[in-house]
């Protein structure tokens, strides 16, 4: 698995997280907002998530 230091996770759960450091295995991520016009952090979300175990 490559790590890539330019995309910093805690989320172990998630099937592209470096596991052994706090960050991303992906070349990549897509960040999505929750509506037209996102105005905090809880209204945007790594829409690259796959949940490890499925």
């Amino acid at each position: 698995m490559n790590i890539n230091r330019s995309i910093g996770c805690e989320v172990t759960t998630c099937k592209y997280h470096a596991k052994e450091q706090p960050y991303c295995s992906l070349d990549n991520i897509q960040v999505v907002q929750h509506n037209n016009q996102a105005s905090s952090v809880e209204e945007t979300d790594c829409g690259s998530f796959k949940n490890e175990l499925k």
